[in-house]
């Protein structure tokens, strides 16, 4: 069993949905950028997802891109994320990289699996990889013990559902809406569908992911997800303030909100 699918099993026993953070590593330095994923896990996220900067985030809503070109502009690349993701797995909080595929195939896929391992890494989120496509990946994530977490959405089959869930350890991610992501007013009820569809499809656990933003939003999606992953609203704390300083508090206070949520408190 995974650190990953062990942190999980362990929340899911407290009777609560996992909180799960993502945050780009360099925005808006790579040292400000692991600062904020500490404090993170200090304010109440599980587990860290540590988002890779990529030059066509395709998936990605406005506020990330943002941070993301910011981080490419001032220099962060593909080895910047693993002193991140040591850092953040010191915490404690199991830690996960999201990336695109591009960057893991031009580094080297067997040498970034080794090197996420080597850096306390768990696994790895592939936006952009399908199971059937993703057989290099899958034999370097073994031959590793690294999690591979691909993704779902609204528009999956019974039979893509059933694939992906087959492919996938730790979790599924299921991305609840069309389109890219970013913080949204509400959540709709296809969120719920697609996780209980995927967990009849036979993934063991389901993290929902694309718009959650508040923590009576959290604590709608605890009711029936494993887990609840929070980006935008987690990365506009620090876009919108120039201080680091005051981003961090922002950080600290909006991951308190949603820590609440999942536990029950909003």
């Amino acid at each position: 069993m995974s650190a990953l699918t062990a942190r999980l099993d362990d929340i899911k026993a407290q009777g609560r949905a996992a909180l799960i953070g993502y945050l780009p590593v360099g925005y808006p330095t790579v040292k400000d950028s692991i600062r904020a994923m500490e404090t993170m896990v200090e304010a109440g996220v599980d587990i860290v997802e540590v988002g890779l900067p990529y030059s066509d985030p395709v998936l990605d809503g406005p506020t990330i891109q943002i941070a993301a070109e910011h981080a490419l502009r001032h220099g962060t690349r593909v080895p910047d994320v693993f002193p991140a993701v040591k850092a953040v797995a010191a915490t404690g909080a199991p830690t996960v990289v999201m990336s695109y595929f591009n960057p893991m195939l031009k580094y080297g896929i067997d040498r970034f699996a080794q090197a996420l391992a080597e850096a306390g890494g768990v696994g790895v989120i592939t936006p952009d990889l399908t199971p059937e496509s993703g057989h290099e990946w899958i034999t370097a994530a073994k031959a590793h013990d690294l999690d591979r977490i691909f993704l779902v959405a609204p528009s999956s089959t019974p039979e893509r559902l059933h694939l992906t869930a087959e492919a996938s350890t730790g979790f599924v991610y299921a991305a609840s809406l069309m389109g890219v992501t970013g913080a949204r007013a509400s959540v709709g009820e296809a969120a719920e569908r697609l996780v209980l569809a995927t967990r009849e499809a036979g993934a063991t656990h389901v993290c929902l992911g694309l718009g959650v933003s508040t923590g009576a939003q959290a604590a709608q999606v605890a009711r029936y997800s494993d887990g609840i992953i929070v980006g935008s609203a987690l990365v506009s704390c620090l876009t919108a303030h120039s201080s680091i300083d005051d981003g961090l508090a922002a950080l600290r206070t909006k991951v308190a909100e949603l820590a609440a949520g999942v536990r029950g408190n909003a």
